[in-house]
């Protein structure tokens, strides 16, 4: 489990039967990562008696119709909050359905632009994590070098900021982009791009993934093409093989996430909220660099 998993509960607020309060718990797809954020916000409510949580998931990364259907479900279910990781901004309009009947709504790991209607937002600086994987590239490559970046999904807030904190850390060097495109933060499609741009560019430098299957996707690719210690390679998320490609030597560096802090969080943001408490809307959950020299810190 992720650095941070055992999010303290020094913070934990018992209730009583008479405070019991029921959360929907929505999050985009079957990865280690929401896995990990479901079982976190399971410990949570287990530490505070009256917590009551119903969970969904979508089925991939642009299942829009899927979310939609699971709030529309939690809200019929009579949750009073609900805890989600959008998959898109248009699950927008469901939302205020949801606070137009009364349920308090904390995003996770993404905002929604312009969207007024959440309580909260539990997550990553995803721009500054960013920037943390564009200084370790900074420190490895030189200008002239050239990189190809494998982006999540085109229009997330969260994946697009990944891009460009990247760029902004990498500021100073006049490294080259020589290949770009989606991968829908799936392995299969990290795979593919990375042999495409491996191919194209025989003498590529490095690749940066701004999600984590296809950071494994392209550490199988770079294995494939046996460029193993000769393509720098840098993941976001630390999950899904990422630990294994680091220790295999493909891998370099991954900038990790901390989401069971992330899911605590949030739940406990909604806890406070529905008690008429007051809640930062802005969480950050944090976010640290992994490499093979810590990365036992990071199990």
């Amino acid at each position: 489990m992720f650095a941070g998993a055992a999010f303290a509960l020094a913070t934990a607020m018992p209730a009583s039967a008479a405070d019991a309060v029921k959360i929907g718990f929505i999050t985009k797809f079957p990865v280690p990562f929401f896995a990990t954020m479901e079982n976190a916000a399971k410990e949570y409510a287990a530490a505070n008696p009256g917590i009551e949580l119903v969970f969904g998931q979508g089925t991939s990364a642009t299942d829009i119709e899927g979310q939609i259907a699971h709030i529309e479900s939690m809200v019929t279910q009579g949750v009073q909050g609900i805890a989600i990781t959008p998959v898109d901004p248009t699950v927008a309009a469901a939302l205020d359905k949801a606070v137009a009947a009364g349920v308090k709504v904390v995003l996770m790991d993404n905002d929604i632009p312009g969207w007024t209607g959440r309580t909260a937002l539990a997550t990553t600086d995803n721009f500054a994590a960013g920037k943390i994987a564009g200084g370790y590239l900074k420190s490895v490559l030189k200008s002239g070098d050239t990189l190809g970046i494998l982006e999540g999904v085109p229009g997330v807030p969260s994946l697009d900021d990944r891009v460009k904190g990247m760029q902004e850390g990498l500021a100073g060097v006049d490294v080259k982009v020589v290949g770009q495109g989606a991968t829908e933060c799936t392995e299969e499609k990290g795979i593919s791009l990375a042999e495409d741009i491996l191919t194209a560019n025989p003498d590529l430098k490095a690749i940066y993934s701004a999600c984590g299957p296809p950071a494994a996707g392209a550490a199988q690719a770079i294995k494939n093409a046996g460029k193993e210690g000769k393509v720098i390679l840098v993941g976001f998320d630390y999950c899904c093989g990422e630990a294994e490609a680091i220790e295999a030597g493909i891998e370099n560096a991954s900038v990790a996430q901390f989401p069971a802090k992330m899911a605590s969080l949030a739940v406990e943001a909604l806890v406070k909220s529905l008690k008429g408490e007051k809640v930062e809307s802005l969480i950050d959950s944090g976010a640290a660099l992994v490499t093979k020299d810590n990365m036992a810190e990071f199990k």
